[in-house]
């Protein structure tokens, strides 16, 4: 089973790979470029599941089975921010040192620091384009004060997830991804392409 990752990244092909295999086989993901597709898709939903369809669906004119993730972090004190904003929270597109202190400067004496990772993933069959699946996976987590580790990226060195005692960026890979919100939705996209194969 072929599936193409509405992705150009070859790091976080590998990353689905590595996690996918985890809990299925017989599944190959392939990159946007490697099945022809040079277009920038330009993000413009509102929620993580427009966003994970918008580009499913573009990944889909490949004529595969297409994934799109979109997946941010979520602060209840803050509304959901900075939510599908997260990676230009500040601005900037992935200057997480920016964005971490923007975080920071706006949980400032707040006794509610509760913060949840979310990742959404849509599935679109290009035989059936009217008929996206969803999955989502969430971890939930605190926002500390200061930053904690040196590994991850992202949010990872503020956010704290409790049952280890650690944040995310004391984590390495396989400990992350085994408790992550993209490792869990992942999961779950399994579950649902092992119904796939059965029929097949």
């Amino acid at each position: 089973m072929k599936i193409v990752l509405a992705s150009r990244n070859k790091h976080k092909i590998e990353e689905w790979n590595a996690t996918l295999g985890k809990y299925i086989d017989g599944v190959e993901l392939l990159s946007l470029d490697a099945v022809g597709i040079t277009a920038e898709i330009e993000e413009n939903g509102t929620t993580f599941e427009e966003n994970a369809l918008i580009k499913a669906q573009a990944a889909a004119r490949s004529g595969y089975l297409s994934i799109g993730e979109d997946s941010g972090l979520s602060v209840g004190a803050l509304g959901g921010e900075p939510g599908i904003r997260s990676a230009r929270y500040a601005g900037e597109h992935g200057n997480d040192r920016a964005n971490n202190e923007l975080l920071l400067t706006k949980l400032k004496g707040q006794s509610d620091r509760s913060a949840k990772f979310v990742c959404t993933i849509a599935l679109v069959d290009p035989k059936h384009p009217e008929s996206p699946v969803y999955v989502t996976g969430e971890t939930e987590g605190v926002i500390l004060e200061k930053y904690v580790g040196d590994g991850g990226f992202g949010y990872d060195p503020i956010f704290f997830y409790e049952p280890a005692s650690k944040t995310f960026a004391q984590m390495n890979g396989a400990e992350k991804n085994a408790v992550s919100h993209r490792g869990r939705a992942i999961a779950h996209l399994a579950d649902y392409l092992k119904t796939l194969q059965e029929k097949e």
